[in-house]
């Protein structure tokens, strides 16, 4: 943006915060939280005995044709990209989408999930690092501090002070694994949103997502997935709530905010809600580290605002 000229205006006119800026944040937050909301959905898939490669393939899939449902009736010009501009679409949704939920989900069976959610949201770290080479994005004290504060909200949130961790090598690097891939989507994401509107760059996302995925089919879990009316209402659940309207949300946002940075650390309220979940419905127990989590990152969101 060009520098502003002086002029006699009152301080007040060039010093108020912008709106726009607020309202990315609110949806990136709020795309964060209804991502906490996944192990809904996808606890109760998997205690009916679907697995974790096929609940991908649902999540993904599903999407995409609800997206492409949705946009065929409403908007058909959303579906206009050029051929060269493929490769941006295979990186959001192959290497981001689909590498991160297969890497992720592996990691939790691998491991404790307190490790596996520790080492995904090592993702901030890796979309700062990216951003900066890449889009060459300031590396301010602001955002390192912000960043920090973060990880040690989701450190007490998934429990790492408890001393119950156990890890693999294996687990490692998945969990490492699902954090990059997982960082990779702000950086594919924000190059796609230079030549195409958010919706765009959703659906084709989760259509490269989507085909990648078939390749893990497995008939008898889709044939248990639409079993019963409950089954077929936490697939809905998983690819509407905790997938297409936080991935919308999260996408209108990173094109309003312009910094991939600050949008992965914004994001991070997800393994402060999905705590509550965990603590809702399932009865798991209010800890002294959620508290200490959700203040964190009520701290970090304060310093980027």
């Amino acid at each position: 943006m060009p520098q502003q000229q002086p002029s006699k205006a009152p301080a007040t006119q060039t010093t108020a915060p912008n709106p726009s800026s607020y309202l990315a944040m609110g949806c990136i937050m709020a795309a964060g939280a209804l991502w906490g909301c996944i192990g809904l959905f996808n606890r109760s898939l998997s205690a009916m005995g679907i697995s974790s490669s096929s609940i991908v393939l649902l999540r993904n899939t599903g999407a995409c044709v609800l997206l492409g449902l949705l946009f065929l009736l409403k908007d058909r010009s959303i579906f206009q990209i050029r051929v060269r501009h493929l490769p941006f679409f295979f990186g959001t949704g192959v290497v981001s989408l689909l590498f991160f939920t297969l890497c992720y989900f592996r990691s939790q069976q691998l491991s404790s999930l307190s490790v596996a959610g520790i080492l995904l949201y090592t993702s901030p770290t890796f979309v700062v690092v990216l951003s900066a080479l890449v889009f060459k994005d300031p590396f301010t004290k602001r955002k390192l501090c912000a960043l920090l504060i973060a990880f040690l909200g989701c450190t007490f949130v998934t429990g790492i002070w408890g001393g119950e961790l156990s890890l693999s090598l294996q687990g490692l690097l998945l969990g490492l694994g699902s954090g990059f891939f997982y960082a990779t989507y702000s950086i594919f994401g924000r190059i796609a949103l230079a030549h195409y509107p958010p919706f765009t760059v959703t659906f084709y996302t989760f259509l490269f997502a989507g085909v990648g995925a078939l390749f893990f089919l497995d008939r008898e879990d889709m044939a248990t997935a639409s079993s019963s009316l409950w089954s077929v209402f936490l697939v809905l659940g998983l690819i509407i709530i905790s997938t297409i309207l936080p991935y919308l949300l999260y996408t209108k946002g990173l094109n309003d905010l312009g910094d991939s940075g600050k949008a992965a650390i914004l994001a991070s309220v997800e393994p402060v809600v999905a705590s509550i979940v965990g603590i809702l419905a399932f009865g798991e127990p209010m800890g002294l580290g959620v508290i200490l989590g959700l203040v964190c990152i009520l701290i970090s969101v304060y310093i980027l605002r």
